[in-house]
């Protein structure tokens, strides 16, 4: 098991973040550029919250720019949200795929996130939460994003396959 990084002021340890993982509503301000396009901007986000991983961001499709999303393949399974779809994003002529996924059906305990898209961070030129400029949770496979507000460590990194 992880030892959790000392917690600076003004920060949130992951370690305290719940399991089962939850959901809630943030006012924080989500914004993802990509070759000079803003793909979303938001203040009406909903993050999610687990234990070793840092907040993922799921966007209203009201906040992300109209016509850029094109359903990607692939699909994945959450023991607590549910099913997941992946989605492309098409931005200037250029295709990213599979950048983002969503819960078109989510368990009752995640329904908040029904049509919301979260996406990749490593995915674009920069993704910020309150204009800070967020880190790609480490693996690959994860999809939170880190900010300085955050001790870790966080899962993804070498050894954390278990946590």
């Amino acid at each position: 098991m992880a030892r959790p990084d000392p917690v600076l002021p003004g920060q949130e340890s992951v370690w305290d973040f719940p399991r089962p993982a939850i959901c809630e509503a943030t006012s924080a301000h989500i914004v993802i550029e990509h070759r000079g396009i803003i793909l979303a901007d938001t203040r009406r986000a909903i993050r999610t919250l687990e234990t070793s991983h840092p907040p993922s961001y799921y966007i209203p499709p009201a906040d992300i720019r109209a016509g850029t999303l094109r359903r990607g393949a692939g699909s994945s399974f959450c023991e607590w949200k549910g099913q997941a779809v992946y989605w492309d994003a098409l931005l200037d002529g250029e295709t990213l795929s599979s950048v983002g996924w969503s819960y078109p059906n989510p368990s009752r305990s995640f329904a908040a996130l029904r049509d919301h898209v979260a996406f990749y961070a490593q995915a674009f030129d920069r993704c910020s939460v309150d204009g800070e400029t967020v880190v790609p949770q480490p693996g690959g496979f994860y999809g939170g994003w880190i900010t300085s507000k955050f001790a870790g460590p966080f899962k993804g990194v070498p050894g954390s396959r278990l946590w």
